[in-house]
């Protein structure tokens, strides 16, 4: 790539790339979870069979296919990180896979049955989490280390600009749905991450583009240092990874529970699938608040260390799971809770996000090292599709036999008891890691 520039510039200003990448992270994330929000409605109000007609999915089975189809999407950044940090680079591998997951929302809008749904969403799977890791530790490679204190910054920007996305997705698809059918609703996702992949496309001379490693790639992963960066690394991982069971959980079992209680706000009934606009709407609120204010003030109190934001995020999670199951405990015993419910519960997981997500991005690319960005990215990733995939496991085993233990507030409750291991497994974890940080090499700006 002689035409592209392949150092970050020493520079203190934030770097011409990020403008490109935020607008294509917005339309992407619009994309996706426009589709997500309905996916779960979709699959037990709108399928039907290869004669037209109706075949919904049992509401455990949909959850378990929902969480599945996560599952995979994050496991696909394996793929993506192979091609971009050891073939082609993240630049041209995310231009590719984009491509393939225009054509896995159409696919959906086109073909509504089970065939359909398998295609589109194993096109979307191989698109979407194929350029996850990729984008993200794009990002990452724009700075050096004059600029690296807008790292933090710009990564905040970065989330901010997936939750706009979301947000506006998941107010407008469901009422798509709900108004104007299947069809209508897969598109318009699809028309935008058409658009996200023309806006990355626009920013290619702005970017600077990291050469692909090849097989030093495969010898730097493979050497001491490389396995003494990842071992703890994958530890932390492991950890974040009950977070992603229960997070996710707002695309399946909130949705359904949202179904029995009372939505009426401010005299508008909100529609099931709408409600997860909530989380999106509260990361643009919460991330400066919690930039801005929180941790300035927790910081009198204790380092705010990435391990200890993560730390305090998984407490967060056991909160706010605590009051979705006496939520799900009110709605056993015949009573329809108020929707405010469950938006207070979306604001303990959204603060638990903030501390969680957001810092894992920034944590995972400074602790790679240099040749390893894209598959560091996406081992992180893998956390969020294990924990997704133990979802789906979970779900598919009630289908299957059902235990009464797990009916009602005791699946909410199953899923708070393991949070809460896994939080305090987690700061006993974290008290022993050594942090590291690795950044691209820069060139003069002139």
């Amino acid at each position: 790539m002689p035409s592209y520039r392949t150092a970050p510039l020493a520079s203190c200003k934030v770097p011409p790339g990020i403008p490109f990448i935020v607008g294509n992270e917005l339309a992407e994330r619009f994309s996706y979870y426009g589709m997500r929000a309905i996916l779960v409605v979709f699959m037990t109000r709108y399928l039907v069979d290869a004669a037209g007609n109706p075949a919904p999915m049992p509401d455990s089975e949909a959850k378990g296919y929902f969480h599945l189809f996560v599952s995979i999407t994050y496991f696909t950044p394996f793929l993506g990180a192979l091609l971009a940090d050891g073939v082609l680079g993240k630049y041209r591998t995310i231009i590719a896979l984009s491509l393939v997951y225009c054509l896995g929302h159409f696919a959906l809008a086109l073909d509504d049955t089970r065939t359909g749904l398998l295609l589109g969403q194993s096109l979307i799977a191989l698109g979407a989490g194929g350029i996850k890791p990729c984008v993200s530790a794009h990002v990452g490679d724009q700075f050096g280390q004059s600029n690296r204190h807008l790292l933090s910054k710009v990564y905040s920007w970065f989330y901010l600009s997936i939750s706009l996305g979301a947000f506006a997705s998941m107010l407008l698809i469901p009422w798509l749905l709900e108004r104007h059918g299947a069809a209508t609703a897969f598109a318009v996702p699809g028309l935008l991450m058409l658009l996200a992949t023309i806006v990355f496309w626009s920013g290619r001379h702005r970017f600077v583009h990291i050469p692909p490693a090849g097989m030093r790639f495969v010898r730097e992963a493979a050497s001491g240092e490389g396995l003494r960066c990842l071992a703890p690394l994958l530890g932390v991982f492991a950890f974040v990874t009950m977070f992603w069971a229960l997070f996710d959980q707002t695309g399946s079992s909130w949705v359904l529970q949202s179904q029995h209680m009372d939505r009426l706000l401010f005299g508008y009934e909100i529609l099931p699938s709408q409600i997860q606009a909530a989380n999106p709407l509260l990361i643009v609120l919460l991330t400066p608040l919690f930039y801005r204010v929180l941790y300035p003030v927790l910081e009198r109190l204790a380092p705010m260390t990435a391990l200890n934001k993560i730390a305090l995020g998984l407490m967060f999670t056991v909160l706010a799971f605590a009051l979705a199951a006496w939520i799900q405990t009110r709605i056993d015993a015949g009573i329809k809770p108020g929707i405010a419910w469950q938006l207070l519960a979306y604001l303990l997981l959204t603060s638990a996000e903030v501390m969680v997500s957001i810092t894992s991005l920034e944590f995972a690319y400074t602790q790679a090292p240099l040749s390893m960005k894209s598959f560091v990215m996406s081992l992180y990733l893998g956390a969020v599709a294990l924990g997704n995939l133990f979802t789906a496991l979970v779900n598919f085993w009630i289908e299957k036999s059902a235990p009464p233990w797990l009916a009602g507030a005791g699946y909410f409750w199953f899923f708070t008891g393991l949070m809460l291991v896994t939080a305090l497994g987690f700061f006993a974890y974290s008290r022993n890691y050594r942090e590291r940080s690795y950044l691209q090499a820069e060139r003069p700006e002139h």
